[in-house]
């Protein structure tokens, strides 16, 4: 008798609402997708939509950019990294995070992660002090929240500046702060697989003034500072817009349009995403060699994805589970694999970076699996996608993982 089988698709989101398909055909009936484009009194989408995101977030100033990766490059630069510098990341993250720091001439010193896939404090105390970085790239993966309060403990004491990838966390708190609000500064991402979906964009927020000027004319303001809709005031560029290049790194009016509408959305989104995922966890937890990651109280996650861990398991095994969900409909990714695929990579294929010896991050990587959770899926769907798993699971050999 055949076993159960998904046919949804992993990669379809919700479509875009009516109230931003009508925002964003009013601003390409303007013709003035530019976001200094405006006539007289008007504020324009991008402008109205740092307004609104620095509101939502509870930040005092927000920048509207081309992407979540242009937002920690324009970051990083505007916090005072450049060529020859030394920034800390967490090992396990996706590319363009050490990416962002290669692209302002720095260097990554990775720091290990623990068996629930968030940074190791003990390592990155151990690593900030032996390598002298100044700053902290650090990566919320997959929407996990380390120790915040025990981190910024430690970059106090270190003296380093925390800078918050957050493309996978918006919406995500400890002790019901806001991820984005411990650090400098906060970097999203409003890509289509993130928590708001333009196809691509970013938004960088921040309560420094200085910093945030510094961010504004590197994105590409010209001196046309004053429009944008949470920054600073005119005092703040008095110097920095003759001494800061220009990036060109701006969001347009039309993707601004179609996220502002979603902002009042999300905290019903999480809600949603969470439903989808406990239940799933659940239904995995309950399998004698998987292993979820553990959540703290402290948490407020996001669960637009899950991952799991099957410790024990060889990399040939791995590699058949995958394979058996394939087949069934379920789009697995393994951390394990020797070769990146899609957007699946590890610190081994970065080799713009130098080489690194994290053996207990490569440990954790090899027997980790990550899949997506679109809010095009219910409850249903998630009973099925456990039911392939957990056939999967055991049609595989698993020996000495428990």
């Amino acid at each position: 008798m055949p076993g159960p089988r998904f046919t949804s698709s992993f990669t379809q989101q919700e479509p875009i609402s009516e109230d931003g398909v009508a925002a964003a055909l009013a601003v390409m009936r303007s013709g003035r997708l530019h976001r200094y484009n405006t006539v007289p009194g008007e504020m324009a989408e991008a402008a109205a939509l740092e307004r609104d995101y620095a509101e939502w977030q509870g930040a005092r100033y927000c920048l509207a950019v081309a992407s979540g990766g242009q937002a920690m490059q324009i970051a990083l630069r505007a916090s005072g990294v450049g060529p020859g510098s030394v920034v800390l990341s967490n090992a396990f993250t996706l590319a363009p995070v050490p990416g962002a720091i290669a692209g302002v001439g720095a260097r990554a010193a990775l720091v290990e992660i623990t068996p629930d896939l968030v940074i190791d404090l003990d390592d990155l105390q151990d690593k900030a002090q032996a390598c002298g970085a100044t700053h902290l790239l650090l990566s919320h993966m997959r929407g996990h929240l380390c120790d915040m309060d025990r981190l910024m403990e430690i970059a106090a004491a270190r003296n380093l500046t925390v800078i918050e990838d957050c493309a996978h966390t918006m919406g995500a708190t400890w002790s019901g702060r806001r991820s984005g609000n411990f650090g400098l500064a906060g970097c999203f991402s409003t890509q289509t697989y993130k928590h708001m979906n333009a196809g691509e964009g970013g938004l960088l927020t921040s309560n420094d003034a200085d910093f945030m000027a510094r961010a504004t004319i590197l994105s590409g303001s010209y001196m046309l500072h004053d429009r944008h809709g949470a920054g600073p005031g005119p005092d703040a560029y008095a110097a920095v817009r003759l001494e800061t290049p220009n990036l060109s790194a701006r969001m347009d009016n039309l993707r601004a349009a179609l996220l502002r509408p979603q902002i009042a959305r999300l905290d019903g989104n999480v809600r949603r995403w969470n439903r989808l995922h406990d239940h799933l966890a659940a239904r995995l937890a309950a399998h004698p060699a998987i292993r979820l990651p553990r959540r703290p109280s402290q948490e407020g996650y996001v669960g637009s994805s899950i991952q799991f861990l099957i410790p024990g398991i060889s990399d040939r095994n791995a590699a058949g589970f995958v394979s058996r969900a394939a087949a069934d409909g379920v789009e697995l990714k393994w951390f394990g694999a020797p070769e990146p695929a899609g957007f699946t990579s590890t610190h081994h294929s970065w080799r713009y970076m130098p080489a690194q010896a994290l053996p207990r991050t490569d440990a954790l990587l090899a027997v980790l699996f990550d899949m997506r959770l679109p809010l095009t899926f219910d409850i249903d769907d998630c009973e099925v996608i456990a039911e392939v798993l957990l056939a999967a699971a055991d049609r595989s050999d698993l020996a000495g993982a428990a």
